[in-house]
């Protein structure tokens, strides 16, 4: 009990990749490289979509929530990563983790429900184009982007509550690049296997039913897009559903690395490089690929360009 109260005095230490890198400049350069690429992208495609009012239609009102919520995931992991490293100093505080934990939660959460939405409102638009402002009106465009956010937020209130409910006396060091369930319960010196066992049911649960519903909407919009008889349509609606399809697969497959598979079987240099794709590089790259190539969002941004400039 002494060693538990210890840790709620003076919190954990964070022994992120940078620590255990053998290059760590290097490494602390390209992920401060990388947060400026997410930070801009995302502010700006954001900042875009709310701006131009001929994006206020439902595929670029979801498109700019998963830009807010890669803009806020990133903030609150990579800034203090790169402040502890270059003060020499990896402590966090009890109450610290505990935020970070839920903040990550809720906003990996939220994303992930959103992108199964994102994949039905492409579903509506390839496949039934007539009803797409009926099925996609309003109140249900609302209903999408709500949501996400209010079940992530209960689902991350869950776990972040019990996961610090227990007694860590085990070591202060958290080897990983920030509080997360996995490396914080390998802390703990309580019994956590009914708790991981719940992890992995609610992370299956979480992951598998939208990632079944982003499967099923893409085979069905794969099928209408081949019997297309304008070769420009179908070019258009590829590009969009590709794009949408890597930025699934990327959060996916590290998401299902980090929650679904068994607490035993991870390790720190396994889980180090998950946390930087899904934290760093996916936000980073979510942006260009959903709007680099988008006329209408590429037309968005100078036209908002022009009244700053005129400004």
């Amino acid at each position: 009990m002494e060693l538990y109260n210890s840790t709620l005095e003076s919190g954990f230490i964070l022994v992120g990749i940078l620590t255990d890198s053998g290059s760590p400049g290097l490494l602390c350069t390209t992920i401060s490289v990388l947060y400026t690429l997410a930070l801009t992208s995302n502010g700006l495609l954001f900042l875009v979509i709310t701006m131009d009012a001929r994006l206020h239609v439902p595929m670029y009102l979801l498109l700019s929530q998963l830009s807010l919520m890669d803009l806020m995931l990133t903030s609150v992991v990579i800034p203090k990563m790169l402040v502890d490293y270059l003060r020499g100093e990896n402590a966090i505080s009890f109450e610290g983790c505990a935020l970070q934990m839920f903040l990550v939660l809720t906003l990996g959460g939220a994303e992930d429900l959103l992108l199964a939405f994102m994949a039905y409102d492409r579903y509506v638009a390839i496949c039934n184009p007539l009803n797409y402002m009926v099925l996609m009106r309003l109140r249900v465009c609302c209903l999408m982007i709500a949501t996400p956010w209010t079940l992530a937020f209960l689902n991350s209130v869950m776990h972040t509550s019990c996961t610090m409910h227990f007694p860590f006396c085990m070591t202060r060091e958290i080897r990983h690049l920030f509080c997360e369930i996995p490396p914080l319960l390998k802390l703990a010196c309580a019994d956590t296997s009914r708790y991981e066992f719940m992890v992995y049911v609610s992370g299956s649960v979480f992951l598998m039913p939208s990632l079944a519903a982003v499967l099923a909407s893409y085979t069905f919009v794969l099928a209408a897009v081949l019997h297309m008889s304008s070769g420009e349509g179908r070019q258009k609606a590829l590009f969009t559903c590709s794009s949408h399809l890597t930025v699934v697969g990327m959060y996916y497959g590290a998401a299902m690395f980090m929650y679904v598979q068994p607490i035993s079987h991870h390790s720190p240099q396994q889980d180090n490089i998950l946390s930087v794709f899904y934290i760093v590089l996916t936000p980073a790259l979510n942006p260009l690929i959903c709007s680099l190539r988008n006329k209408e969002v590429m037309g968005a941004f100078r036209r908002v360009l022009g009244r700053f400039s005129l400004i």
